[in-house]
């Protein structure tokens, strides 16, 4: 991560902040008013932490050597196949969470949380990495937010079901294509592969005495989720709203190790890196699933959608039907989406005015809106609490077929 900073400094996109600053609400505060990346030289006096890494798409291209125009067709065309190089062991010491500066977001917040470290598991010959939130519950121990029938719940549940604990390791400060490889579904066990690939095709890991292997980091904890469980949250969530009151599972920590003068990543909640790394990952999925129905150009989750429940699909339509299509091919990609809007190739899918544009003036509510309701949607949706249901709604903002030279639009390049 330490040389992907250096890389965004000499870019001139690194915001270097030399005073001290508090890791309680002071940083996130900090974080949130910019999307560019922010170095702090004096986490509580005598830490160094980044925020913001990849929190906008120019450093996230950046991260992972591509063209942030064409970044979601490459990653399209990506095969999960990078090398994974072993390295031996990793030694570990006596833990102190104390001593890591995690950070403390909102006011409401159950405590300090680690955020952006990535949780790497393994059990029965599986391996699995995820990012999960950590709320800090004493010097061991963690109290982590584990999504009901995702990767690590399931190989913690076979784990619980032997009677055992899941052995895992948490990587905290990565290279940002390491961060954005865990963000994404993939085929089982295929993390650490894909990172490998987004690297340039091949990765280093080490082995911990657990048996988890982990790549390069400034912070690897070593430990175990049990099947303990305390309450976590409240924790402000994607949304910007705050999730409540659950009992989660309990990780024991058995040993840290750190790299010397070691940079602790955090990212903020609902913010704008927060939002991007849950968006993007999805982006490929559905362009290669519209690409199914129809030819596809591009694919956003937009950030007013905050990254995850609005996209906007951009198609060059071939027939009649294909934005209904598309639609439905989208809310198949990601079944969290909750709103989704396909329009033609000459509108910009990354700016607002010109979707509502589109919305205005190539859209009639009693035929091109389809409406799903009843479907499950996306738990982190606050107006789906009520019944746990949801509406999905699409909207085909194509104009009709042939009709090119009358919608022809004013502008410098027309």
């Amino acid at each position: 991560m330490r040389d992907f900073i250096g890389t965004v400094r000499e870019a001139g996109l690194l915001i270097d902040i030399e005073e001290e600053v508090s890791t309680v609400f002071e940083a996130p505060k900090m974080a949130y008013g910019t999307d560019k990346p922010l170095f702090f030289h004096k986490l509580d006096g005598g830490h160094r932490g980044v925020m913001n890494l990849t929190a906008n798409r120019e450093t996230l291209a950046l991260a992972l050597g591509m063209n942030s125009k064409t970044m979601v067709q490459e990653l399209a065309g990506c095969r999960y196949d990078g090398a994974i190089v072993e390295e031996g062991t990793l030694q570990t010491v006596a833990p102190d969470l104390g001593s890591v500066p995690v950070m403390t977001h909102f006011p409401l917040d159950a405590g300090a949380y680690l955020t952006a470290g990535i949780v790497f598991s393994s059990f029965g010959g599986v391996e699995n990495a995820a990012i999960h939130r950590m709320l800090v519950a004493g010097t061991d121990r963690l109290v982590a937010r584990i999504v009901e029938g995702r990767h690590t719940y399931q190989l913690m549940k076979a784990a619980h079901a032997k009677g055992e604990r899941l052995p895992i390791g948490i990587a905290i400060g990565v290279h940002p294509a390491v961060t954005f490889a865990s963000c994404t579904r993939v085929p089982q066990g295929k993390e650490l592969a894909y990172a490998s690939e987004l690297m340039g095709g091949e990765i280093r890991v080490k082995t911990l005495s657990n048996g988890v292997r982990v790549p390069d980091a400034e912070f690897v904890l070593e430990g175990y989720l049990t099947d303990q469980t305390a309450a976590e949250g409240p924790f402000v969530d994607i949304t910007g709203t705050y999730d409540p009151i659950r009992n989660q599972p309990v990780i024991e920590i058995t040993g840290v190790a750190t790299k010397s003068n070691p940079i602790y990543h955090g990212i903020l909640p609902a913010g704008a890196e927060h939002r991007l790394l849950m968006g993007a990952p999805y982006e490929p999925r559905i362009y290669q699933s519209v690409a199914g129905v129809t030819k596809v150009k591009d694919v956003l989750l937009t950030r007013g959608g905050a990254g995850y429940l609005h996209a906007v699909v951009q198609i060059e339509k071939q027939t009649e039907g294909d934005g209904k299509n598309a639609i439905m091919a989208a809310f198949a990609a990601h079944t969290s989406l909750k709103h989704v809007v396909i329009v033609d190739s000459d509108i910009t899918i990354h700016d607002p005015d010109d979707v509502e544009f589109a919305i205005a003036t190539r859209v009639r509510g009693d035929t091109d809106l389809m409406v799903i309701s009843g479907v499950r949607g996306s738990s982190l949706d606050p107006s789906r609490i009520a019944d746990g249901l949801n509406v999905k709604i699409g909207v085909d903002a194509t104009m009709p077929l042939g009709k090119e030279d009358e919608y022809i639009r004013a502008g410098w390049d027309a």
